[in-house]
Order: structure tokens, then sequence, then C-alpha cells
């Protein structure tokens, strides 16, 4: 097996492989070349390779998201690291683990100008869990060191490796502990290319072991006055934002349901189901808004407790009225950080939903109440005006919505781009099988097909990308690589611009407005598929739409894109012609 001669190569990849890190995303390069060929020729490492590094941070990080686990992305020195950034940020805030792992100049050669050379140190430190800023090797390339700047050359080389592992050990304990993005940054002097012959692999002894523990006693130390609070509380409101599928315990769920003085508001990214959960949060506030009664309304809707779990919330009517009309305790549970989104967080409970359920209500005693029932009689009210209206609206944005998520077969794994539609997909009910994702870390439209490419590659169920025009153009680089699966499919609402931004305050029909905010284009996806070896449908009325999707899931010999053409000058007038229905 062949290895980079140099130290700190070596050190990466050893300690990523004791750490378990076993996919490598890497984009080429030749200053990274000692991570590359260190990585390749160990057959105990996954690596991929993506030349936008844009998309492969997107890749790897759909990647980290499916699997649950860290993913490594690799790459040159210069601007392709400042292409991770998006990632990265998504990654912070939505606590997904990635290990960004990049070659730099020597640091003599920084700012001097010398080709492909930034200052990559503390780079992301605004949005990264630990950067890890490694020492040059000093017994590697000692004539050019010397030659450049021979002061370096009195430090000891097994300092430097001491520096470095700490350093690596550290940053890789974050990911895993934390779930956080961190960043290794390797400088690399020339030769680049040298390579050591090894029968054996030497093992990366961790110089660090220290953990993060998150279930000690002191957690759940005062349980017993949080309990007596819930017990007593006549109006309680369970918010839960995006979370993984099968993630809560289908028991504790049950339990809540069926408590007459709790409601439950989720979301499709929440990956929660049950009768009397309230998954249209919209559904519920909009037409409070518009009551004449909203005063009185939004009061009988507000809970004394509010008990929060999962990542972040879609919904800005929930985010209005919980921060207009504030509870008196806000909990949130998570192992390890709290958004003050309502401000009016009062706990934070460092632990993981399942355990905290489990305490609050293992002795449940329920009062008596009638918070769930008016809000249930009013969630099904809204149900049926909306099943009325969809009998009466035309081919548009929420007609179509509304058959797409209806005709995805059960047990697929769905990932919705950001803007309008994850909005849209908010409004319906979807099958209770589906695990579905979307970055709502930073709720970007940069990197939603590249995520889910990367989601798809280890998934044994078919993965289907709902994504509008602008999300799928922006990203089509992700279409760029081998890996795409047969059963990878792909979902256009090509309005022809930001159809989202027609609902907005402001919004008016001139040509400034739809060219730099609607930013309308007369685009399709037919010969980007035809690049790319994707099987292109497109669909532009109901009929020519139940074409398409009468074989769009069936196996086949390539993956499929199905292109949905809708009127963007109808489809806000449809969305707020809804809500103004149901209300």
């Amino acid at each position: 097996m062949k290895q980079s001669n140099i130290p700190s190569a070596q050190a990466v990849v050893s300690a990523c492989k004791s750490r378990g890190v076993k996919n490598i995303i890497i984009s080429p390069g030749s200053r990274n070349a000692p991570l590359t060929i260190s990585f390749t020729e160990n057959p105990y490492f996954n690596c991929f390779s993506i030349v936008d590094e844009r998309s492969a941070a997107f890749f790897a990080l759909g990647m980290a998201l499916q699997q649950k686990e860290p993913v490594a992305v690799v790459c040159t020195s210069g601007s392709a690291l400042l292409n991770y950034y998006p990632a990265i940020a998504e990654a912070f805030y939505s606590t997904i683990p990635l290990v960004v792992i990049s070659a730099d100049r020597p640091p003599y050669k920084i700012d001097v100008g010398d080709g492909q050379t930034i200052r990559q140190d503390h780079v992301f430190d605004r949005h990264i869990g630990y950067s890890a800023n490694l020492k040059l090797d000093v017994s590697h390339a000692q004539e050019r060191i010397a030659r450049y700047a021979p002061d370096l050359l009195s430090q000891n080389q097994s300092k430097v490796d001491l520096f470095n592992k700490k350093e690596i050990t550290e940053a890789l304990s974050v990911a895993f502990n934390k779930r956080l993005p961190v960043h290794i940054n390797v400088p690399f002097e020339e030769p680049l290319y040298d390579l050591n012959v090894i029968d054996k692999e030497m093992g990366f002894t961790e110089v660090l072991s220290e953990t993060l523990e998150f279930y000690n006693e002191g957690v759940l130390k005062d349980i017993d006055e949080y309990c007596k609070l819930w017990n007593s509380s006549k109006k309680k409101m369970v918010l839960v934002g995006v979370n993984h599928p099968n993630q809560i315990e289908e028991e504790q769920l049950t339990i809540l349901a069926k408590d007459p003085s709790v409601l439950i508001f989720t979301e499709t990214t929440s990956n929660l189901h049950h009768p009397n959960f309230f998954q249209s949060i919209d559904g519920i506030i909009f037409p409070i808004e518009k009551s004449n009664d909203k005063v009185k309304l939004f009061e009988e809707l507000k809970p004394d407790i509010l008990l929060t779990f999962g990542g972040l919330v879609v919904s800005k009517k929930i985010k209005a009225f919980l921060r207009t009309h504030k509870p008196k305790h806000h909990w949130h549970v998570d192992e390890v950080k709290a958004y003050d989104t309502y401000f009016s967080l009062s706990h934070h409970f460092k632990t993981n939903p399942n355990k905290f359920l489990k305490f609050l209500l293992f002795n449940n005693q329920g009062c008596k109440s009638n918070y769930f029932k008016k809000w249930h009689a009013v969630k099904l009210k809204y149900e049926s005006r909306r099943a009325d209206y969809l009998t009466e609206i035309p081919f548009s944005d929420f007609f179509v919505f509304n058959q797409l998520l209806a005709s995805i077969p059960k047990n697929y794994q769905v990932h919705l781009a950001n803007s309008s539609t994850v909005r849209y997909a908010q409004l319906f009910d979807v099958n209770p099988t589906l695990k579905l994702f979307c970055n709502r870390g930073t709720s970007g439209i940069d990197g939603s097909t590249s995520t889910a490419v990367g989601a798809s590659f280890h998934e044994n169920q078919p993965t289907l990308l709902i994504t509008g025009d602008l999300s799928f153009f922006y990203d089509s680089n992700a279409l760029w690589n081998s890996y795409i699966k047969k059963n990878f499919r792909i979902i256009i609402i090509n309005n022809s611009g930001g159809g989202i931004f027609r609902i907005l305050p402001g919004a008016e029909d001139s040509e400034n407005f739809s060219t730099f905010f609607e930013t309308k284009h007369g685009m399709n996806a037919a010969y980007l598929c035809k690049q790319y070896g994707f099987e292109y449908l497109s669909a532009k009325d109901e009929i020519t739409l139940q074409q398409g999707l009468s074989n769009f899931y069936s196996p086949s010999e390539q993956p499929k894109l199905l292109e949905i053409f809708t009127p963007r000058a109808l489809n806000d007038k449809i969305l707020l012609g809804y809500f103004d229905f149901i209300s």
C-alpha cells in the first residue's frame, strides 16, 4: 500500500481511519496530492471525486445527513476552499458533522504573491465547530525551508507531530461529539508526490481522549419540578422542527397525542405522524390573522408551556405568533444547543428527546382541558375547506403539489429544495412512510440537488428531489459526477422564476421586479438531462402531469427528471386565495 511520505498527511489519514471517518469526497488539485494519494490508496476509505467544491461539500453534507456520521471533504489550496462555505454554514446551523480538510501553502508563501494562496487559517471561524491549523513539517523539503524560512528548521519534528495530532484529535472529537463541522488546514511544501510503500499502517494514537457526556444525572436533576408544572398546565404546545426519520419513539408520541391539554405542531420536515398532530401550522394561524376576533383567538391559542425539539422551523407564522404571544415557559430539548427562536427560552435540557420524554411522561397525569378539542375542530374545518378548494382551482403550483405528494410511492427518501418548494409541502399531508429532508440550517437554494445526490448514495430505497427551477439550475453541477443511481428521481416545478417573491409585500408587475426579484427566465432542463444521461419528461397541464407520473417511479436504466411548467402569473393568486378560502 502507498501513502505520502509527508508526516502531516499521514497523521490526518490515520486519524480519520482511527475515528471511523470512512467516506472521503475529494476535489482535484495538486496541493492536496499528499492527502488524495494517501486516502485513495488506502482500501479502508470510500473515495469520491467531485470537481465542483461547492457541490462536493453539499454532496458530503447529504451523505453525512443520511448516514448520521461525519464525512470528509478534501480540497486544494486557494479559492477552492472558499467554495465549501455555503455547505459549512448549513452544516453549522443544522448540526451536521462535516470534516473539511484543506491543503495549504507553507506559511512563508502566504501574502507574498504566490499563486493559489489565500489566508486559509481560521477562514470559517464564525461558522465552524473547531479550526485545526496544523504546523508545517520540518522533516520534509528541508532544502526549500532552509532557502525561504531557515528559522523553522530549529523546530523539532516530533514536537510538530505532537501539536498536529492534538489538533486533529480535537477537531474530530468536536465533529463526533458536538455534531458540528470542523476544519483541518494542512500546509504542504513541495515535493508533493513522493511516496512510501508500507506493508502495515502505523496506528494513530489519540493524544486527547476527552468526550462529551450529555447523559449525566445533572441534566435532568430538577425534572420532578418540571413534571409537576407540566401536569398542572392546561395549555401545552409541542413544536417540532427538522427531525430525522424514526428518531422519536412512538410510545411517547402517542401519550402526548392523547393528552387533551397538548397541541403538537409538526412540519413536513419533522417526520412525525399521528392523526392528532397539526402539520399545516399556517392553516391554523392564517385564518386567525384574518378574523375579527384575532386578539381573543390568539390568546386562546397561546400556550402556557412551549416544548420544542428538532431543528429549525419553516413556518414564519408560528414564529411571529410565539414572539408576540410569548409562552410563560419555553423548554428546548437538544444534546448540543438551544436557539432562543421565540425570545422566551427558559430552560435547555441537554439530552435527547426520547430520554427527556420518558422522564416527563413517566407519570403523566394530564388535566382537564379543551385546548386540543377546540383547535382540532378548527383543523378539521380547514382540511375540509382545502379539499373543496382543490376542486375549484386551475392547474398551478398549489394544484401540482397536491398531486405530487400523493403520488410518491411508500418508503421513498424525499429531499425538498428551499423557498417555495418546502413551503408548499407544509400545506399537504404526506405518506408517513416517506423520509423527508431539507437544508433548513441556512434555508438556501444553493445546494439542494447536491445534497440529495449525496444522501441517495448509501440509501437502499429510491430518492426523489422536488425542486424549483431556480434552485435546480443554480446547482446543476450536482449532476456532474458518476455517483447518481438509476433510482434517483427529480421533479422540477418550473414557474419561470422565483414565484415565491410574488406573494411578498412590495411585489408588482413591473420589468424591474420580474428581472431583479422574480428573475423571470425561459429555461428548461431538457438539454441538461441529455448531457448528464437523465430520462427527461415534461408536463404543462393536468393530463400531461398524469401521463408523466404514470411510469415516473417505475424501475429504469437511467435516472429520471420530470419538469412541470406552471403559470407564472397565476400561482401567487391561487396560493393567497387558498388562505382566504379556508378563512
